[in-house]
């Protein structure tokens, strides 16, 4: 039995770290967000998202298939507010265009494998990462396996009902919530001058 309330940090975590639902986080009640495993009002968490991105030395965007392609209405003006957010956050982007495996070798200057996603963020010393547009079953193995074996801090903007294992998981995320993120991200930067 648990005598403290689990929290998704940063890891490693080690080899097998336990997934987070396992630990007791439960996905996010609509209008809430999930912050280090506790459920926060949507807008607290997009302004955790904005100072993790903004604090970060090397914030990378890892945009997946289904923000990727222009597979139905209303996909590219998303991946146009995700890449203006990315810009205003001073975000590097590497795609996750395909899922399937990239062997026996993968280039993690400019691909993350799912497989293996620690490489690519071994590789280019990325602190806080953010994930958009992955399909949720691949997000939520690669945000598992780097909470297991890197130290960089998790983000999840998830179209769906979010992902337990990010460290920061927004849930139902659509144009607006985009903007208004890349708005409190162009505000803070604003006050920091």
């Amino acid at each position: 039995m648990l005598t403290k309330r689990y929290e998704v940090q940063k890891g490693p975590e080690g080899y097998l770290p336990p997934a987070a639902a396992m630990m007791g986080i439960v996905p996010s009640e609509p209008g809430t967000s999930l912050v280090e495993g506790q459920m926060v009002l949507q807008e607290t968490a997009m302004e955790k998202v904005a100072d993790a991105l903004l604090q970060a030395k090397n914030p990378v965007f890892f945009p997946g298939p289904l923000i990727l392609w222009a597979w139905k209405e209303g996909v590219e003006e998303k991946a146009q507010a995700i890449k203006e957010l990315a810009d205003a956050a001073g975000a590097k982007i590497i795609p996750m265009p395909d899922y399937r495996p990239k062997y026996p070798m993968i280039n993690p200057e400019i691909e993350i494998n799912p497989n293996h996603p620690n490489l690519t963020i071994w590789h280019n010393n990325i602190d806080v990462c953010l994930f958009v547009g992955v399909h949720c079953h691949y997000a939520n193995i690669a945000l598992k396996l780097i909470r297991g074996g890197t130290d960089c801090y998790t983000i999840a903007l998830c179209a769906e009902a979010g992902h337990e294992d990010a460290m920061i998981s927004l849930r139902d995320v659509g144009l607006d919530q985009i903007r208004q993120i890349t708005e409190i991200v162009k505000k803070r930067k604003e006050t920091q001058k």
